[in-house]
């Protein structure tokens, strides 16, 4: 088993719901990353993920956009990112990491060469947003090299298409909340309880539910339905422009912590 389906399992047999952080790499200080991505599993993470910096985002709103910029600027690529896991792997060598991004960094990286690093830098898993399943023929070397590629499913999925994404699953299968950018705030519980039910009911993987989830009220919502709760650009805004360590592993975990406890209770 992947870390990530032994951490499903695990959230499983638990009775939890997964708490799924995104962060961008390199943002707000390159040479703290690590240390966040430690004090975002002290604060409860059951998994991580991490942005790759790119320099049209566009599945992204503003925040995480201006994330991905201000780590551009600092000179953050592929190779800082893939250093940074390896270093945080150093002490944690449980929690999954999963990059999110765009598939132009892995392309001009080289695809045998980017499924090789990665692997053993203890990289588990890819989201890469512009690379759909009828595209993925291109991410081999990245499955036998044993990273999972984590598909997205959205409200205007066509059932036929969303069969083929639940049958194709593996690792997680991340529900888009609605049809829009991250960071939006036209989140509605009602809308999508059916839906992402309907889809673990059929997913050969568990289904997290992202985009539009700001706080523990709408995080203990969505924990009633689905199996994992991705949060990203909320967390992204309160961490920009923090520059010393301390500052930035205080302000992860007064964060998370609260959310990381409405899901315990849901």
């Amino acid at each position: 088993m992947s870390r990530i389906d032994r951490r499903f399992a695990a959230l499983k047999a638990a009775g939890r719901t997964g708490l799924i952080p995104f962060v961008t790499a390199g943002d707000p200080a390159p040479e703290h990353s690590v240390a966040l991505m430690h004090a975002l599993v002290d604060a409860g993470a059951d998994l991580i993920e991490l942005g790759v910096p790119f320099s049209d985002p566009m599945a992204d709103g503003p925040v995480i956009q201006h994330a991905s910029e201000r780590a551009i600027a600092r000179g953050v690529g592929l190779a800082d990112v893939l250093a940074w896991v390896a270093a945080f792997r150093e002490r944690d060598r449980d929690t999954p990491v999963v990059l999110m991004g765009y598939l132009n960094p892995v392309e001009i990286h080289g695809y045998e060469r980017f499924a090789a690093e990665a692997a053993n830098a203890g990289v588990d898993g890819v989201l890469l947003v512009d690379c759909p399943l009828e595209e993925s023929q291109v991410l081999a070397p990245l499955r036998a090299a044993g990273l999972q590629q984590i598909l997205l499913a959205a409200p205007t999925t066509a059932p036929a298409r969303m069969a083929k994404l639940c049958e194709a699953a593996e690792g997680f299968l991340y529900y888009v909340s609605f049809a829009g950018i991250t960071g939006a705030g036209r989140l509605s519980t009602q809308d999508i309880a059916a839906r992402v039910a309907d889809i673990r009911s059929h997913a050969k993987a568990p289904v997290a539910v992202g985009f539009g989830v700001k706080d523990a009220q709408s995080a203990k919502a969505i924990a009633g339905f689905a199996d994992a709760v991705v949060i990203g650009s909320a967390l992204v805004e309160r961490l920009e422009g923090l520059t010393h360590v301390p500052d930035i592993v205080a302000r992860a975990g007064d964060f998370l912590r609260p959310i990381r406890a409405a899901l315990d209770e849901a």
